[in-house]
């Protein structure tokens, strides 16, 4: 039995924190004044160290060797970066002899940089390229959904609804960068343990540091006292990113915030936020940073120890107050209720232990029975208005939910309404940057402002599929099957194009990717047509039609890829 507490402070019990942005965005004050840290920049950490805060997302940071400059990550395109290599240039004429990755989030400005790739090296760890391929083929839509609300990239410049500001920066991609022109480059020198290497004359350590990125790396000037990672951030870590990601172990993280430590820093530069120097303030940080998600990691543990289930546990583990002493481990980006529930998950999966989520009734029906239980919709309606009265919106909210899972054409249009008012109030009410925006998304899609839909189908790149081999988009196709559609049935069919070849076979209700070799059918065409097709400019169907591809059974080709979630093939 355990003492019941207070509600995670997850946002503010009432309005009373609630202020106006300067672009007339409703945020919690607090959130609206940790905006004011990512004011755009060039940080002169120490003599030939310059970090670039504000131009995005990430930072830029850039360390002058006796042969060159080296660039620490090129944020999200090619735009970024080149301001960031034009307020450099204001500092210092060293042309960049070497460019670092930290992890693989933010290298999409590379080139921008005059050589990348070839007279100018690029390290990082080996996994950044299959990260950013796996970010964009199996799990696309997911990744791209969750990158819009958890960063509110659909929200307004101004009024209410406005983006105020992302946790770890103003926004995701800043507005001046358009037309955000990709300049991924692939790194030319890698690694996967520790390593010693000397770059454009400079000693440079290498310490894979997993934190929000499992390739992620701490980089150690030993010569300069600069150390550059991506693992103490301007906010409390992010256990849980509500965009959804895979399980960020604290243990693991714990290693790396360790290791930071353990240089005895006396500038500490980080992939996002300002920079810190003097040795006792960044020792004093990194301790509290690692304090932090230690407290984190302990407590999830020591009640699940106690048999606590999930919603008990967000009570029992609550972050000290001291903590909010000092905003890098203050709940600016996500909450730590949702990093409770993340470590349970990640340490001892869905089941908490609770009967009701044994075996739960399927939403729908669930809801169905609560509004019959509660004597029908219009006593549910009267129930969230008492709650609301009382600032008790996660019992509003909850109710809410029911009829909105439940709602007709007729009623539908009010009860969504209600649900994103109520979203809208919490993100009023949270400092935390991931919960204001994610609110606001849901909320502006219920109510119809700016549908999400969209952003739950596959969007495949032109230009990728046209030079690719035909196996990356097939890979991706996998995941895009209708096994109800093709119940009992068993078919094998390559692609060909004019220099490769690669096959699906079906069977079972999934798609296995092959050579193609041995196929039952085979559809041939050009790689333009193929890129027509993949990317839905096209039908498969009007493919054959026209000629552009061919096949000696073209009916079954048409069944065959109908069986498939995809416009080019849904009326094939």
């Amino acid at each position: 039995m355990t003492t019941r507490t207070s509600h995670p402070a997850s946002f503010h019990p009432d309005g009373s924190e609630t202020v106006a942005a300067p672009n007339g965005g409703l945020a919690h004050r607090a959130s609206v004044a940790h905006g004011e840290r990512f004011e755009r920049k060039l940080w002169k950490v120490r003599a030939g160290v310059w970090c670039m805060v504000g131009n995005g997302l990430s930072n830029q940071t850039f360390i002058e060797g006796p042969d060159g400059l080296i660039a620490i990550d090129t944020g999200e395109c090619v735009e970024e970066m080149q301001y960031a290599l034009k307020a450099v240039a204001e500092e210092t004429d060293t042309p960049v002899a070497a460019v670092i990755y930290t992890h693989f989030h933010y290298v999409g400005g590379t080139a921008a940089v005059p050589g990348a790739g070839g007279s100018v090296p690029i390290w990082s760890h080996a996994g950044v390229v299959g990260n950013r391929a796996r970010n964009g083929s199996e799990v696309g839509p997911v990744a791209r959904s969750g990158l819009i609300h958890q960063f509110g990239m659909t929200l307004p410049d101004s009024g209410p609804d406005a983006l105020v500001n992302v946790g770890l920066g103003t926004a995701f991609r800043n507005a001046e960068h358009r037309p955000f022109t990709e300049g991924f480059i692939e790194p030319t020198n890698t690694f996967t343990e520790s390593t010693n290497a000397t770059i454009a004359g400079l000693r440079v350590e290498f310490t894979p540091a997993p934190s929000d990125a499992d390739d992620s790396v701490n980089i150690w000037f030993p010569d300069l006292e600069v150390c550059v990672n991506n693992i103490v951030w301007p906010v409390l870590f992010n256990v849980f990113a509500i965009r959804g990601e895979e399980y960020r172990d604290p243990r693991v993280l714990l290693r790396g915030l360790d290791h930071v430590a353990s240089l005895d820093a006396e500038h500490l530069v980080g992939a996002h936020g300002p920079p810190l120097s003097g040795r006792d303030q960044v020792a004093e940080q990194v301790e509290r940073s690692s304090d932090a998600v230690r407290f984190l990691w302990d407590q999830t543990v020591r009640g699940i120890n106690k048999g606590l289930v999930s919603g008990e546990l967000t009570e029992f583990v609550q972050l000290p107050a001291e903590y909010t002493a000092s905003y890098l481990q203050t709940q600016f980006y996500g909450v730590v209720e949702h990093h409770v529930r993340q470590i349970h998950a990640g340490l001892r999966g869905f089941f908490d232990g609770d009967e009701a989520n044994l075996f739960p009734v399927p939403p729908r029906d669930r809801a169905e029975k609560l509004i019959d239980g509660f004597g029908g919709a219009d006593a549910v309606r009267a129930q969230i208005e008492v709650a609301t009265a009382a600032d008790d919106l996660r019992w509003a909210i909850d109710m809410a939910t029911w009829l909105v899972r439940v709602a007709d054409d007729e009623s539908g249009a009010a009860d969504r309404q209600r649900l994103a008012d109520l979203l809208r109030t919490i993100a009023q009410r949270t400092t935390a940057a991931n919960i204001r925006n994610w609110c606001l998304t849901r909320a502006r899609h219920l109510d119809g402002t700016m549908s999400t839909d969209r952003f739950h189908a596959h969007r495949f790149d032109r230009e990728a599929v046209r030079q690719g081999d035909p196996s990356d988009a097939l890979s991706t196709l996998r995941v895009m099957l209708d096994p109800l559609r093709c119940t009992g049935r068993s078919m094998h069919v390559a692609v060909e194009l004019p220099d490769a070849r690669a096959g699906l076979h079906v069977r079972r209700g999934v798609a296995v990717l092959t050579d193609g070799s041995r196929a039952d059918a085979t559809v041939s065409m050009d790689r333009d047509t193929w890129a027509e097709i993949v990317t839905g400019k096209i039908s498969i169907a009007d493919a054959l039609a026209s000629g552009a591809a061919s096949s000696a059974t073209a009916g079954d080709i048409t069944t065959f890829f109908s069986w498939f979630e995809h416009p080019a093939f849904e009326n094939a």
